[in-house]
Protein backbone atom coordinates (compact mmCIF):
# COMPACT_ATOMS: atom_id res chain seq x y z
CA UNK A 1 0.00 0.00 0.00
CA UNK A 2 1.23 3.46 -0.91
CA UNK A 3 -0.15 6.88 0.01
CA UNK A 4 -0.85 10.02 -2.02
CA UNK A 5 -1.76 13.59 -1.11
CA UNK A 6 -4.10 15.62 -3.31
CA UNK A 7 -2.83 19.21 -3.45
CA UNK A 8 -4.40 22.40 -4.77
CA UNK A 9 -2.86 25.10 -6.96
CA UNK A 10 -1.45 26.78 -3.83
CA UNK A 11 0.29 23.57 -2.71
CA UNK A 12 -2.05 22.98 0.22
CA UNK A 13 -2.98 19.37 1.00
CA UNK A 14 -6.69 18.81 0.35
CA UNK A 15 -7.04 15.06 0.86
CA UNK A 16 -5.07 11.87 1.52
CA UNK A 17 -5.66 8.55 -0.17
CA UNK A 18 -4.16 5.07 -0.04
CA UNK A 19 -3.35 3.38 -3.33
CA UNK A 20 -2.65 -0.29 -3.94
CA UNK A 21 0.70 -0.93 -5.62
CA UNK A 22 -1.02 -2.76 -8.48
CA UNK A 23 -2.31 0.66 -9.62
CA UNK A 24 1.27 1.95 -9.73
CA UNK A 25 2.76 -0.99 -11.61
CA UNK A 26 3.40 -0.90 -15.37
CA UNK A 27 3.42 -3.83 -17.81
CA UNK A 28 7.08 -4.53 -16.94
CA UNK A 29 6.35 -4.81 -13.22
CA UNK A 30 7.91 -1.44 -12.40
CA UNK A 31 6.24 0.51 -9.59
CA UNK A 32 6.38 4.29 -10.00
CA UNK A 33 4.81 7.42 -8.60
CA UNK A 34 4.01 8.56 -12.16
CA UNK A 35 1.90 5.44 -12.73
CA UNK A 36 0.04 6.11 -9.50
CA UNK A 37 -0.51 9.73 -10.47
CA UNK A 38 -1.90 8.69 -13.87
CA UNK A 39 -4.26 6.20 -12.20
CA UNK A 40 -5.47 8.80 -9.69
CA UNK A 41 -6.01 11.39 -12.42
CA UNK A 42 -8.04 8.94 -14.50
CA UNK A 43 -10.17 7.85 -11.54
CA UNK A 44 -10.51 11.07 -9.53
CA UNK A 45 -10.72 13.87 -12.11
CA UNK A 46 -7.75 15.73 -10.58
CA UNK A 47 -4.48 16.53 -12.43
CA UNK A 48 -1.78 13.87 -12.11
CA UNK A 49 0.87 16.43 -11.10
CA UNK A 50 -1.24 17.38 -8.08
CA UNK A 51 -1.11 13.88 -6.58
CA UNK A 52 2.08 13.54 -4.53
CA UNK A 53 3.26 10.27 -3.00
CA UNK A 54 4.29 10.38 0.66
CA UNK A 55 5.24 8.06 3.51
CA UNK A 56 3.14 7.97 6.67
CA UNK A 57 6.21 6.84 8.60
CA UNK A 58 8.54 9.68 7.59
CA UNK A 59 9.06 12.46 10.13
CA UNK A 60 11.83 15.09 10.12
CA UNK A 61 13.38 13.35 7.11
CA UNK A 62 13.75 10.01 8.93
CA UNK A 63 11.83 6.78 8.40
CA UNK A 64 10.30 5.25 11.54
CA UNK A 65 8.95 1.76 12.12
CA UNK A 66 5.16 2.21 12.11
CA UNK A 67 5.19 5.48 14.07
CA UNK A 68 7.31 3.87 16.77
CA UNK A 69 10.20 5.62 18.44
CA UNK A 70 12.64 3.46 16.49
CA UNK A 71 14.36 4.94 13.46
CA UNK A 72 14.97 2.17 10.95
CA UNK A 73 18.53 1.54 9.80
CA UNK A 74 17.40 1.49 6.16
CA UNK A 75 16.44 5.07 5.41
CA UNK A 76 15.73 4.47 1.72
CA UNK A 77 11.99 4.54 2.53
CA UNK A 78 12.13 8.09 3.96
CA UNK A 79 10.03 10.11 1.54
CA UNK A 80 9.21 13.81 1.26
CA UNK A 81 10.45 14.91 4.69
CA UNK A 82 7.20 14.30 6.58
CA UNK A 83 3.91 12.56 6.13
CA UNK A 84 1.28 14.73 4.47
CA UNK A 85 -1.42 16.35 6.63
CA UNK A 86 -4.66 17.90 5.33
CA UNK A 87 -4.41 21.69 5.37
CA UNK A 88 -0.64 21.78 5.49
CA UNK A 89 1.91 22.74 2.85
CA UNK A 90 3.60 20.86 0.01
CA UNK A 91 6.92 22.46 -0.98
CA UNK A 92 7.61 21.42 -4.59
CA UNK A 93 11.05 23.07 -4.67
CA UNK A 94 12.41 21.09 -1.70
CA UNK A 95 10.06 18.10 -2.17
CA UNK A 96 8.88 18.31 1.47
CA UNK A 97 5.52 18.20 3.20
CA UNK A 98 5.80 20.84 5.93
CA UNK A 99 3.98 20.74 9.23
CA UNK A 100 2.32 24.00 10.28
CA UNK A 101 4.79 26.74 11.19
CA UNK A 102 4.74 26.87 15.01
CA UNK A 103 5.75 30.55 15.30
CA UNK A 104 6.01 33.34 12.70
CA UNK A 105 9.73 33.84 13.38
CA UNK A 106 10.68 30.17 12.94
CA UNK A 107 12.52 29.12 9.78
CA UNK A 108 12.64 25.98 7.64
CA UNK A 109 15.48 23.54 8.31
CA UNK A 110 15.35 21.82 4.92
CA UNK A 111 17.86 18.99 5.58
CA UNK A 112 15.83 17.89 8.61
CA UNK A 113 12.40 18.84 7.20
CA UNK A 114 11.37 20.71 10.32
CA UNK A 115 10.84 24.21 11.65
CA UNK A 116 13.50 25.65 13.98
CA UNK A 117 13.73 28.79 16.07
CA UNK A 118 15.82 31.59 14.58
CA UNK A 119 18.26 31.23 17.50
CA UNK A 120 18.48 27.44 17.71
CA UNK A 121 17.35 24.95 20.33
CA UNK A 122 16.33 25.86 23.85
CA UNK A 123 19.20 26.02 26.34
CA UNK A 124 20.02 22.80 28.17
CA UNK A 125 20.99 24.39 31.46
CA UNK A 126 18.15 23.68 33.89
CA UNK A 127 19.27 22.60 37.33
CA UNK A 128 17.86 19.50 38.98
CA UNK A 129 15.97 21.80 41.36
CA UNK A 130 14.38 23.69 38.46
CA UNK A 131 13.32 20.47 36.77
CA UNK A 132 11.86 19.17 40.04
CA UNK A 133 9.93 22.44 40.40
CA UNK A 134 8.38 21.99 36.95
CA UNK A 135 10.51 24.55 35.15
CA UNK A 136 11.09 24.24 31.41
CA UNK A 137 11.94 26.44 28.43
CA UNK A 138 9.16 27.76 26.23
CA UNK A 139 9.37 29.86 23.07
CA UNK A 140 8.27 33.50 23.56
CA UNK A 141 7.47 35.00 20.17
CA UNK A 142 7.22 38.55 21.59
CA UNK A 143 10.92 38.55 22.47
CA UNK A 144 11.90 35.85 19.93
CA UNK A 145 13.76 33.90 22.57
CA UNK A 146 13.50 30.92 24.88
CA UNK A 147 12.22 31.81 28.36
CA UNK A 148 12.02 29.77 31.53
CA UNK A 149 8.53 28.88 32.66
CA UNK A 150 7.54 27.17 35.89
CA UNK A 151 4.26 25.34 36.25
CA UNK A 152 2.75 26.11 39.64
CA UNK A 153 2.18 23.03 41.74
CA UNK A 154 -1.47 22.17 42.35
CA UNK A 155 -0.46 20.74 45.72
CA UNK A 156 0.77 24.05 47.16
Amino acid sequence: MRFFAKIDENNIVLALTPLEERHMTDDNGVISEANGQAYLEANNNWPAAQWIEYSQNTHSNKYYDNFAEDILGDQSKALRGNGAVIGEEWDPVNQIFWKAQPWPSWVKDVPNAQWVSPIGDAPDDLTAEEVAAGTYYSWDEDVTNWVKVTIPSVLD
